[in-house]
């Protein structure tokens, strides 16, 4: 306590104790016991009342030992059970607990792992998880006990079906990881198809590639057959002989879809060897054929770069056939054949064309540039203007992340040259535009379209308003080292604009196909009668199976611009569903199917390599389940986990103690008392 703060509480003594005397005894003669009494009671409230004014500040010191973490990760996934091994990881784990040398040293605390990292309440132990990301689970731990001197002790077979590679994963330099391997290490004969890639959707009669990657893990030479299956019917077969220094073969081939909807087909690899594990053996896919062929035509009155880069763009879906013509060569009567016509550049000899597609009600792209004639494009149509000057403009891109017609992602339009178009006042027709892109100009964001779709009834009128579009097919190349994001892009566009289908106010996009233990996920998006995205509305979605007559329900949740859903869990079958909007009762259909495949019944051993790598990278150890004393003795021994005392210092104000309030209010009470009790008040 500072000296200051002793004097004042010193001076505070002697004034109560001057105070006392001069008030009860100086000068008295008649000195009773009731005399003495009532000083002191007079003496320890004025010494209380001056001792909270003075509030001095009282310094306490706490001591606490803080032991280090033992935090003990446990698989959860269905693999653990798969490999017969629950009860040994219970009892492992049970004796890791339950050790008294453990509980001195060590705080310890469960957590189980397999698609997501949860705390184990009770001893709840579910060897349930159809997923298991190792990478995930010991991201979140590191994270979790950063600040704290940690003994991570991870019991897995090491198996991980989805998530980063975790071998490399550099752990914190305050926690130890300390992998305890689940299952048997060695190989046993095993013929797997250890992968599968395939595109989801195919064209009509088109031919699409097949990837498949076969595994072997044995002693001996194998033979095998591998085939696939479109019901009963082979359509692809080949044997395969793997050893053991040839453990895997990669084999492609082409199928064709030769009809629309969605076809199943079943790929297998066997041999007359007698294996573990079957299930590893066949794998079933789906693919989605349809038939979406259209024709383009692109219309202009000069040669331009942006003619080749938008014909190279549309046709790399090859269901797309783009002619490219001179305005002055165009049969009128060969619109019909087209889908979409994009007219580049438009001038009067556009003329007889406009009149043309309106009669047919065809679906026009228009783009401008620098020697667009703006006169007769502001003439012909009503949807935009522009009073123009003889210069140009650079117009800068902005993406609208509020488009509401589909989806499609922002890979980098910020960094995109400008386009140029004519210098002007563009004038547009709002509340019928559908904007995607806005235009940068001059480092200022406005809300001028740059890219946009008009919609009347079914007929679509796309505009770029600018030239120069090969530069950003380039730069998305320059950055990515592929066409592809840009391609994408403007397929998506060219999709869209090319479609006649009325727009609906209850849309939803879902796959056709899912694979067991994956998330079911589906998107709806609902507008009002102005067709505005409305995000308050009711939206369910109603799931059945039809041959198990299972059904449910589910509330579709907004996000953004979409409702969403995701479902977990659904068996393998066919299923039908129907989003409907309670309010309004507007309602959609559609159809998914759920493929047989459970990853964690792939593996018949444990990944000790992965393991022992992850531990070695971290300056850890690897143990197997029977090396459970092994792991205690260097546990308490590691000097790097003892405990530690700390110490707080407290300060508390005087004031604060509610006992010092108590003394005052009862001696004040008690004078009051004994002085009505002996008359003198």
């Amino acid at each position: 306590m500072p000296i200051e703060t002793i004097l004042y509480i010193t001076l505070a003594a002697l004034f109560a104790l001057g105070f006392v005397f001069f008030a009860y005894f100086f000068r008295t003669k008649n000195l009773g016991r009731q005399t003495y009494f009532i000083g002191v009671l007079r003496f320890v409230s004025i010494f209380t009342l001056l001792i909270l004014l003075i509030n001095p500040k009282i310094t306490q010191t706490e001591y606490e030992v803080e032991k280090p973490e033992l935090v003990l990760a446990i698989d959860q996934s269905t693999s653990i059970k798969n490999l017969q091994q629950v009860d040994s990881v219970l009892f492992f784990t049970q004796s890791l607990k339950e050790n008294k040398e453990l509980n001195e040293h060590f705080n310890i605390t469960e957590f189980g792992f397999g698609g997501k990292l949860k705390p184990i309440i009770n001893e709840d132990y579910q060897f349930e998880e159809n997923q298991t990301n190792v990478h995930n689970a010991i991201s979140q731990l590191n994270k979790l006990y950063k600040s704290n001197t940690t003994a991570l002790v991870m019991l897995s077979d090491g198996n991980a079906t989805y998530g980063q590679d975790y071998e490399y994963f550099k752990i914190n330099e305050k926690i130890k990881i300390l992998p305890v391997i689940v299952g048997d290490t060695s190989a046993t004969l095993d013929l797997s198809i250890s992968a599968l890639n395939v595109n989801k959707y195919a064209f009509l009669n088109n031919k699409f590639p097949v990837e498949v990657i076969l595994n072997y893990s044995g002693d001996n030479s194998v033979n095998g057959n591998f085939q696939l299956r479109a019901g009963n019917n082979v359509v692809f077969s080949k044997p395969v002989g793997l050893n053991k220094s040839n453990t895997s073969e990669i084999i492609t081939t082409h199928l064709t879809a030769n009809k629309i909807g969605t076809s199943i087909y079943e790929a297998s690899f066997t041999s007359s060897e007698n294996e573990k594990n079957k299930v590893n053996n066949t794998r079933k896919f789906a693919v989605e054929v349809i038939d979406e062929k259209s024709k383009i035509l692109i219309l202009s009155d000069i040669s331009h770069p942006d003619l080749g880069a938008l014909k190279k763009s549309i046709e790399k879906n090859e269901q797309r056939e783009v002619i490219l013509e001179d305005i002055d060569k165009l049969k009128i009567s060969e619109l019909k054949d087209f889908q979409l016509v994009i007219l580049y550049q438009p001038n009067n000899k556009f003329n007889s064309l406009f009149s043309e597609l309106n009669r047919l009600k065809t679906n026009r792209f228009i783009i401008s540039g620098s020697q667009t004639d703006w006169n007769f494009l502001n003439s012909i149509q009503s949807y935009f203007s522009k009073s123009v000057l003889n210069q140009t403009q650079d117009l800068f891109p902005i993406y609208n992340g509020n488009y509401l017609q589909y989806q499609f992602e922002d890979f980098g339009f910020n960094k995109f040259p400008p386009l140029e178009d004519a210098f002007g006042n563009l004038k547009f027709d709002a509340e019928n535009s559908n904007v995607l892109l806005y235009q940068k100009v001059e480092g200022i964001d406005t809300q001028q379209p740059l890219l946009s779709v008009f919609v009347d009834n079914t007929v679509k009128t796309g505009v770029l308003f600018g030239e120069n579009l090969w530069k950003w097919r380039a730069e998305t190349f320059r950055e990515s080292q592929d066409f592809e994001p840009f391609d994408d892009f403007i397929g998506k566009f060219i999709q869209y604009l090319s479609s006649n289908k009325k727009r609906d106010r209850l849309t939803y996009e879902s796959e056709t196909v899912y694979l067991e233990n994956e998330e079911v996920r589906i998107s709806a998006q609902y507008f009002d009668e102005n067709y505005v995205f409305d995000a308050e509305v009711d939206l369910n979605i109603y799931i059945s199976n039809p041959s198990t007559g299972k059904r449910f329900e589910a509330q579709m949740l907004p996000n953004s611009n979409f409702y969403k859903v995701e479902i977990e869990g659904l068996s393998p079958g066919e299923y039908e569903f129907t989003i409907k909007e309670e309010g309004s009762g507007i309602k959609k259909t559609g159809s998914f199917t759920v493929l047989e495949f459970n990853v964690e019944q792939q593996f018949t051993s444990a990944n000790y390599n992965k393991l022992n790598f992850l531990a070695i990278n971290n300056k850890g150890k690897l143990y197997f389940l029977r090396q459970k004393q092994e792991l205690i003795d260097d546990l308490i021994q590691d000097k790097r986990f003892v405990s530690i005392q700390k110490s707080h210092e407290k300060t508390v104000p005087l004031i604060n103690w509610k006992f010092l309030l108590t003394l005052l209010a009862l001696s004040l009470s008690v004078e009051w008392f004994t002085r009505k009790y002996f008359g003198l008040i």
